[in-house]
């Protein structure tokens, strides 16, 4: 199902639970009730948890935003350690330098093609990329430089492949959730409570209350979708993406 249609569907029901509850307890309201006697309390009540519960959900916003910019990150130094191997291995002999490049590619193409994809399905890296990046570490690791220029330049490579692969665990441990379960059962609970504070005010069947009940309760509603979108860096609408990979790496999408 598309992450609009959940998100809409979301919304239409928070909007429909609001409307039917309020429906429904107006009719049942004894005939002397009065909305206008609402305790002062209640309302000073109602006033604080909206503002605590404001400030917990701009928290939580921040915190899958950040995780979620953290892990693009992540890509971009990894491709951008891998490009700067393919570069630097120019001061080594064609036949090495060919073939660190092309096993640079064959890695590069995997991500992009392949593991992009099982993260986004089982939330981990594949053991195939593993051994691929492996095999560059190997490339480079195992080569002689013969003259000073290759041994000027046989440290800085080794540096990139450290990077690259560190970039890489980074990367894998940044595939799954980024919430807890307990700061998920909290964001839940304090929606319930908060639009059903709006109940307490006793409000009344008018279109224009029933339409900020609904407006309000729809409003949350987003704001708990856009957390729950941005959770998962990997694999969701606004997810973090392999660009740096194609932008570096023209031909690896195949």
């Amino acid at each position: 199902m598309p992450e609009w249609l959940v998100l809409t569907l979301a919304m239409v029901a928070a909007c429909a639970v609001v409307v039917v509850i309020t429906l429904v307890r107006a009719r049942r309201a004894p005939e002397d009730e009065d909305p206008d006697e609402t305790p002062d309390v209640i309302e000073y009540m109602t006033m604080w948890i909206g503002v605590v519960y404001a400030i917990v959900l701009g928290l939580a916003i921040a915190g899958v935003w950040e995780a979620r910019s953290v892990a693009q990150d992540h890509v971009q130094a990894e491709a951008q350690a891998l490009h700067e191997i393919s570069e630097r291995v120019r001061a080594y002999p064609p036949d090495v330098r060919d073939r660190i490049r092309a096993d640079v590619n064959t890695y590069v193409g995997h991500v992009v093609t392949t593991e992009w994809k099982a993260m986004a399905d089982h939330g981990d890296v594949t053991d195939r990329g593993t051994e691929l990046l492996g095999r560059v570490r190997a490339d480079v690791t195992d080569y002689q430089p013969k003259n000073d220029f290759e041994a000027q330049s046989y440290q800085p490579l080794l540096d990139q492949v450290a990077a690259a692969d560190q970039a890489r665990n980074a990367r894998a441990d940044s595939t799954g959730a980024t919430m807890p379960g307990v700061v998920w059962f909290g964001l839940l609970i304090g929606a319930v409570i908060t639009i059903g504070m709006v109940f307490a005010l006793q409000i009344r069947r008018t279109a224009r209350e029933l339409v900020l009940a609904g407006t309000f309760s729809a409003l949350i509603a987003f704001l708990l979708f856009l957390i729950w979108d941005f959770d998962s860096p990997y694999s969701r609408g606004v997810a973090a993406t392999a660009e740096p990979f194609l932008h570096l790496f023209p031909h690896a999408g195949g």
